[in-house]
């Protein structure tokens, strides 16, 4: 299910998000499926309980999960999108990183535009 990479330099719990909102967007996690509890994924990504459910709070904190007390962890059915400040700053800051290295490796914006475009396609 999950694709950790322990020695990449970002950490464990954003790696578990960021697959997690990947699986979602492919259509591969659906809404209402059942996620493992932090216990089960913790064993299969042999990671510290901790990291998953921190992980999981912060999908929680952005409504992409939700957490049903007795019955399990659960991809949110009614999810709506609603980004706040810092999250559409911190999205702005790594746009303006990608767009400073596509500068220096020659790459304009019609470039770039069209790799967006595919990379929205493969999803």
């Amino acid at each position: 299910m999950l694709q950790i990479n322990s020695k990449n330099s970002k950490p464990i719990y954003e790696q578990i998000v960021d697959e997690i909102k990947e699986s979602i967007l492919k259509g591969l996690l659906k809404p209402g499926d059942k996620l493992p509890s932090v216990r089960e994924l913790s064993t299969m990504i042999t990671a510290n309980p901790n990291t998953i459910a921190k992980a999981y709070k912060e999908l929680e904190r952005s409504k992409t999960i939700e957490v049903i007390r007795g019955k399990g962890t659960f991809v949110a059915k009614n999810y709506i999108p609603s980004p706040t400040d810092n999250e559409l700053e911190e999205l702005k800051k790594l746009m303006k990183k990608i767009v400073i290295e596509a500068h220096y490796m020659g790459l304009g914006k019609n470039y770039l535009s069209n790799l967006l475009n595919d990379i929205y396609d493969e999803f």
